[in-house]
């Protein structure tokens, strides 16, 4: 004997359907790595573009190191500045990841550099320290 479909078994089914539909797309999306910049000894940042990218050391084919990158203007006012970077989903996680910073000039001098460990679920905070010629 065959049990008629209720409203209430319906609106589960579609309910169903619809997280399904929406928890795919949620998976696929980037990680934001979010964190900020300071300067050696919490001086003012010098005036410039900080470039900031995740590097993996251990691949050897330079063209594939760098995972992601973004670029922030210093304006020579700020002691720290907040940056949030994109990581794409396909990345497979590494021990050897780090985030660097590089502060360079207008003129494209590298002023000062940074880098730390990349801890999974924590803000990230470097350091540029003085760049000696």
């Amino acid at each position: 004997m065959r049990h008629p479909t209720n409203r209430r078994t319906m609106l589960m089914t579609a309910g169903a359907a619809a997280v399904a539909a929406v928890a795919g797309p949620v998976a696929a999306q980037s990680i934001d790595i979010r964190g900020a910049v300071t300067f050696e000894g919490s001086a003012v940042i010098p005036e410039g573009h900080i470039e900031i990218y995740l590097e993996d050391p251990a691949i050897q084919d330079k063209a594939r190191r760098r995972v992601t990158q973004t670029r922030i203007k210093s304006d020579g006012r700020s002691k720290s500045i907040a940056f949030n970077l994109s990581l794409p989903a396909s990345t497979t996680a590494s021990p050897t990841r780090r985030i660097v910073a590089r502060l360079e000039r207008a003129d494209g001098w590298l002023v000062a550099r940074g880098s730390t460990q990349l801890e999974a679920g924590t803000p990230v905070y470097l350091t540029l320290n003085a760049v000696i010629y």
